[in-house]
Order: structure tokens, then C-alpha cells, then sequence
């Protein structure tokens, strides 16, 4: 689901990219965020594989909650760039 998520994400960015303005500081800070984007999300996929290992309840739990945050994040910081750019322009 996550990674459905991820590529209609990308497809929407390319889209966005494609009829945007030509500003390149615009399109380094969507690129900038795209990639701390794809940071938080190898970061989120290295807690999901910790918490497959985890040897307790709780502490699959904690590690899975903490996974999902950071995919938040790394929405949040996409979107975020994304409105900061439509209102620059």
C-alpha cells in the first residue's frame, strides 16, 4: 500500500514538474525535498525490517509506530514543498 502510495505520489510530482514554471531554484527545492523524502522513507523501511526481527510485542509495536511516523514526515515534507513553491509563484 505504502509503495502504491509512493509512486502516485511520483507520478503526481512529475506531473506537477512538467506544467510548473521553468524556475530552477523551484525545481532544486521539490528535487531537495524529494530526496530527504526518500531518505525518511529508506529510514521507515529500516524500522519495519527491525520490527519483523523484534522479539517482543511492544517493541514491534513502538518500532512499527515509529516506521508509519516517518513516512508521515516524508509526506509532510513533499507536500510542504510543493505549497511553498505554489506560493512563491
Amino acid at each position: 500500500m505504502k509503495k502504491v502510495l509512493i509512486v502516485a505520489a511520483a507520478a503526481g510530482l512529475m506531473s506537477l514538474a512538467a506544467c510548473g514554471s521553468n524556475d530552477p531554484q523551484a525545481e532544486a527545492n521539490i528535487a531537495n525535498a524529494e530526496a530527504v523524502a526518500d531518505n525518511l522513507e529508506m529510514q521507515a523501511d529500516n524500522l519495519e525490517a527491525m520490527a519483523d526481527n523484534a522479539t517482543t510485542d511492544a517493541a514491534t509495536a513502538r518500532l512499527e509506530n515509529a516506521a508509519d511516523n516517518l513516512n508521515a514526515r516524508a509526506d509532510n515534507v513533499v507536500d510542504h514543498a510543493e505549497a511553498v513553491e505554489a506560493n512563491r509563484n
